[in-house]
């Protein structure tokens, strides 16, 4: 199957040894990628390499992932410039240099991917101190429940409210001051 590797300088094959099975996986990891199979990032190796990113997710520094990054750049970059660099250890070398590249790369990369990964959930304590309107009139003194509509993370929302004040009409700008009973806002006029 890979017999043309048997007349091939033993460096260069080295190279292929290592870019061919890299590169098979790499596949594999990338189709169970796309139908969502890999969860938990490849089958982690985990050598206590987080880097303390700020980032949550399964993402390591050191996972089984990265290490077929860093041999896929190491394999493929070898056999690339296999013909232009005479000496081995100055390609080694360059390899090496590719294959890290590509293992920062790919760790950088997903770091800054898993940092777009938002939680949109909002929790109605997040409504304090933001300003709204009053969408269904609030009655006076706390004696019934009106309406208002706020936006929180860009989104309209809207809660039931009350106030210690007087009446609060239907359009009229409010300030969330405080969170009662655990789901209803208390508003002040503006």
């Amino acid at each position: 199957m890979f017999d043309f590797l048997k007349e091939l300088d033993p460096t260069l094959q080295m190279f292929w040894y290592v870019a061919l099975p890299a590169t098979l996986i790499f596949l594999v990891q990338l189709i169970l990628t796309f139908v969502g199979a890999d969860a938990a990032d490849g089958a982690d190796a985990n050598f206590e390499g987080d880097l303390d990113a700020d980032v949550s997710g399964p993402f390591q520094l050191l996972s089984f992932r990265n290490l077929i990054n860093f041999l896929l750049g190491f394999g493929w970059g070898g056999i690339s410039f296999s013909n232009i660099i005479e000496n081995r250890s100055t390609l080694i070398l360059l390899a090496v240099i590719i294959g890290l590249s590509f293992f920062v790369m790919f760790f950088f990369i997903m770091k800054e991917l898993y940092k777009l990964q938002e939680d949109n959930t909002v929790k109605i304590d997040e409504a304090i101190n933001h300003v709204g309107s009053v969408y269904i009139t609030i009655p006076a003194s706390k004696s019934g429940f009106g309406k208002i509509q706020i936006s929180i993370k860009g989104s309209q929302r809207e809660y039931q409210a009350v106030t210690s004040g007087e009446a609060i009409q239907s359009g009229i700008a409010i300030r969330v001051v405080e969170i009662m009973d655990g789901n209803i806002c208390v508003v002040e006029k503006l």
